[in-house]
């Protein structure tokens, strides 16, 4: 059985006016939690991370996958959503991650996501893991110290990790005819809902996601037998909070939710 997992995380968004402070963290945390628990990480950072990098990347974690692996995808920054053209959306949109080149090649979608994943051999466990916003703006909100962290003041002005459709410069879709309905082969853990925002936030005077900041330390705690359905109840007994109104979200089906975590 091989481990192994991609961490990526972006600051810079090069012409958006965007930029955020935690998701190189984020990324360097995650995998360093990820090497102790004996996965081989290959880490994406800025300008490393451009569409085309984090699609063959993704793509070449997926093909390389024999039966019995497990495989994380981690990644903080923007998120950001495009009209759903294909009418599989509740909600009328397809949720996106924004790679550093997304202000000139636009984001990649959860269709596309999708379609990477679904290679994926059988026997083959895949956790997605994403500290991103799927909506809001840029806003001014109260500093969060949660439970688990060190009291101490905080910035009082933080930033959400959503990228405006505008600025993401998103290139417009044919419309397609409604596929049938998907089954992703990837567990998603994820820091918010899709209609909420996910914080850049900063404890102890590191920037780091707020959500990030508590999975981890969370993780840390757990027994050796701990599922990823105990990791995420443990994880929602801080979050949201007063101070970090983000709900995180674990989906997937109900057999996923009873893996080991990082096993």
């Amino acid at each position: 059985m091989t481990k192994r997992a991609l961490c990526i995380g972006i600051n810079d968004y090069p012409g958006t006016d965007f930029d955020l402070s935690g998701c190189v963290n984020d990324a360097h945390d995650w995998a360093q939690a990820l090497t102790r628990r004996g996965f081989s990480v290959q880490k994406m950072f800025n300008h490393k991370a451009t569409g085309t990098q984090l699609r063959h990347a993704i793509q070449a974690l997926v093909m390389g996958a024999e039966k019995g692996d497990s495989l994380v995808i981690q990644y903080s920054g923007h998120g950001s959503f495009v009209p759903d053209l294909d009418g599989d959306e509740p909600d009328g949109n397809d949720e996106c991650l924004c790679p550093y080149d997304v202000g000139t090649n636009g984001p990649i979608t959860d269709d596309e996501l999708h379609a990477l994943f679904a290679p994926t051999p059988k026997g083959v466990k895949i956790l997605m893991i994403s500290d991103a916003c799927h909506s809001g703006t840029l806003t001014r909100f109260a500093p969060l110290i949660p439970p688990t962290a060190i009291q101490e003041k905080a910035p009082s002005t933080l930033k959400v990790r959503f990228l405006p459709p505008a600025v993401a410069q998103i290139p417009a879709r044919p419309p397609r005819r409604r596929p049938p309905a998907k089954r992703s082969k990837a567990l998603l853990l994820s820091g918010c809902q899709d209609d909420e925002y996910s914080y850049d936030a900063s404890f102890l005077g590191r920037p780091n996601g707020a959500f990030t900041f508590v999975a981890l330390r969370i993780l840390e705690t757990l027994p050796p037998d701990a599922t990823y359905a105990d990791w995420f109840k443990e994880i929602r007994k801080v979050l949201p909070s007063p101070q970090y109104p983000q709900t995180p979200n674990l989906h997937g089906t109900a057999t996923m939710k009873k893996w080991k975590v990082l096993d």
